[in-house]
């Protein structure tokens, strides 16, 4: 197994001989100067970045840490790829800064559905759908017959995630996963660190499968990847084509992100022809336990039409003839009202996309603004 260097020196020509660096990654990676300040990560190992021009910040590789290599021969173990392989891959990885702190959540309180709203549902980002729909509008089509899952909704997640593959990601998806794998901030209020080193796993399988170098492809900070912004356990389950030949591409083909948004969707429970949300006004005093009690479900859809009329809700005529369960789904408005929707089992199906009420919501609200703008 390898081991650090000893020397600071001897430790930077062995860590970045052969590997150039470009403009964006050292300047991703200047960041970790001050990182390191009053900072022992126990996943990565110091080196110096090897960067022309005199550039000479301070860099975490994890090419020879100890950590980095028993997590190399936990997946090799359980991919069955081969181990010097994996360890080669992992080699390469950088530990980001930028990553472990953007993983870190806001705080509860500053959590505004409508300020939320007006980021996705843009006059930009609409006309983006429109141009977007208008271009791919057989495929569209292809898959709410294949899959069930009507445009509208597609549309929503596209538009959504990548602004129609707009904005995928800038950051190195074998350094984001390793980062979070090996050093998932103690500051999260949950360590995930077992959940991104399986998606290291998976982003291996795939890139062994496929052919492609891991260390090429950019994403999310969490390593989500192309126009649909599928972690790497998605792609291997859920990524498809309409012609099923060849490999999937995410990146560059607006058909197979389509597919694989619908084949998701669809394996997560959508359920063709039915609503997803209702809208729902509270009556003006509500008793706060009974408010509560219909709140404690969160997004899962627990109760009747029935019930909830029962509980003094006012429902809407299509909500009463509604056969299914609904969630009574609270959104929060900063120091404001919170807003309230009814979601149905379709409106639970897009929260497995991103386990978000405010997600789900303005996908659906942004794929029916492009539908009605460019059907006028």
């Amino acid at each position: 197994m390898p081991r650090p260097a000893s020397s600071p020196a001897l430790a930077a020509r062995q860590l970045t001989e052969g590997l150039p660096q470009s403009p964006q990654r050292r300047s991703t990676l200047r960041g970790a100067g001050a990182l390191l300040a009053g900072a022992c990560l126990p996943g990565a190992v110091l080196a110096v970045a090897g960067a022309s021009h005199g550039d000479h910040a301070p860099a975490l590789r994890y090419a020879h840490s100890e950590k980095a290599m028993r997590l190399a021969l936990r997946l090799a173990r359980q991919t069955a790829l081969p181990l010097a392989w994996v360890r080669q891959q992992i080699a390469r990885a950088y530990f980001q800064p930028e990553v472990a702190r953007l993983i870190i959540p806001g705080r509860p309180e500053q959590r505004d559905w409508q300020v939320y709203r007006g980021h996705f549902l843009d006059a930009s980002r609409i006309d983006a759908g429109i141009r977007f729909r208008r271009s791919f509008e057989p495929w569209l089509q292809q898959g709410q017959q294949r899959f069930g899952v009507p445009p509208q909704v597609v549309l929503g997640i596209l538009g959504v995630e990548t602004l129609y593959g707009r904005t995928m990601g800038e950051f190195p998806v074998l350094d984001s996963l390793s980062t979070l794998a090996l050093d998932f901030p103690a500051a999260a209020p949950k360590d995930r660190s077992d959940y991104f080193a399986s998606q290291l796993g998976d982003y291996l399988v795939w890139c062994h499968r496929a052919g492609i170098d891991p260390a090429s492809l950019r994403g999310s900070y969490a390593g989500a990847i192309g126009m649909p912004q599928f972690m790497p356990g998605n792609i291997l389950r859920w990524a498809a084509r309409f012609d099923g030949e060849g490999p999937v591409d995410l990146v560059h083909s607006a058909p197979d992100a389509i597919a694989s948004v619908g084949n998701f969707l669809a394996g997560h429970g959508w359920v063709p022809g039915m609503p997803a949300w209702f809208p729902l006004q509270l009556p003006a005093r509500i008793d706060p336990a009974v408010l509560a009690q219909l709140l404690a479900p969160d997004i899962v859809p627990s109760f009747r039409a029935a019930q909830l009329r029962a509980a003094g809700l006012s429902l809407l005529p299509q909500v009463l003839d509604y056969p299914g369960r609904l969630a009574v789904v609270q959104l929060p408005n900063a120091g404001r009202a919170p807003d309230y929707v009814l979601g149905t089992d379709n409106f639970f199906a897009v929260t497995r996309y991103n386990h978000s009420a405010f997600y789900a919501l303005a996908v659906l609200q942004l794929g029916r603004r492009v539908m009605l703008e460019s059907s006028a």
